[in-house]
């Protein structure tokens, strides 16, 4: 397994691009999944680039915004292309966003084909550019269940289209993740890793919380003592497919929890190599 952690942990803090790179590398991470707004400020910075990351022995393995599928064509492509060219500066040909921001369920033929048509233009574009536009699995977006995912994959039926499978909001839209899993194998580019400690608890990953210095944290909890079972996810996940995962970690004692939830999945893909290999 390819494991980063997400610079949006570090929203809160201050921490340098340098020293999360140096942490990065001294405790069992191969990459980084670089928040857009971090990137887009560093872009004026000619110090910071993919050889730069590289020199720590790591990698960029996504960018991750929030491309404005509710403006114009114009204004979308121009937003598409700023990310693109900052995911060739860090080296990575994934760029992830979200499909809307309303429910599945809620929106009309018109409202999804517009989306659809959208999300086609973007995938055009990418494909000049070699990079892959990754939609996320999330609530109250086109991909907030499994069926609409892949409903929404054949509405768009371009090779530059994957999916961010985020592993607990497909458990939280009531899908099994192991079946999901196979469900979309040949679509998924990356895994989010996140827990909870009960389906009560879901609120505190609304976006208008989780991004909030002041928002709740009640219920996140590291990965493996929450509701959902990683150690079973990760050593099924891991015989089934290669797996580029990122740690994203959203409340307190940020790299407490990173360096021990890494330093876990590392014994687990360990195990799991090694009965495999035997």
């Amino acid at each position: 397994m390819n494991l980063s952690l997400c610079t949006i942990s570090f929203r809160h803090h201050l921490h340098s691009m340098k020293e999360i790179a140096e942490w990065a590398q001294s405790n069992y991470f191969q990459g980084i999944e670089i928040w857009g707004i971090h990137a887009k400020n560093l872009k004026d910075d000619p110090y910071y680039h993919s050889d730069w990351l590289a020199s720590y022995n790591l990698y960029t393995s996504m960018l991750s915004d929030y491309l404005p599928l509710h403006l114009s064509d114009k204004e979308l492509l121009c937003a598409t292309m700023e990310l693109s060219e900052l995911g060739h500066r860090w080296g990575t040909h994934k760029l992830r966003t979200f499909a809307g921001q309303r429910a599945s369920a809620s929106m009309n033929t018109q409202e999804r084909k517009s989306i659809v048509e959208k999300l086609k233009m973007i995938c055009q574009e990418l494909e000049r550019e070699n990079q892959f536009l990754l939609l996320e699995t999330h609530p109250n977006t086109l991909t907030d269940t499994v069926p609409s995912t892949l409903k929404l994959l054949e509405e768009v039926n371009h090779p530059a289209l994957k999916i961010n499978f985020d592993v607990l909001h497909i458990w939280e839209s009531g899908a099994d993740p192991i079946e999901a899993l196979l469900k979309l194998k040949p679509f998924i580019e990356h895994f989010h890793f996140k827990n909870i400690s009960s389906k009560s608890k879901l609120d505190v990953f609304n976006p208008h919380n989780v991004y909030a210095a002041a928002g709740s944290r009640e219920g996140m909890t590291p990965l493996f003592e929450g509701i959902l079972d990683y150690e079973e996810f990760i050593k099924t996940a891991s015989c089934m497919t290669e797996i580029d995962a990122s740690l994203e970690w959203f409340g307190g004692n940020v790299k407490e929890v990173l360096e021990k939830d890494a330093k876990r999945i590392l014994y687990l893909t360990k195990e799991v190599n090694r009965l495999y290999v035997s």
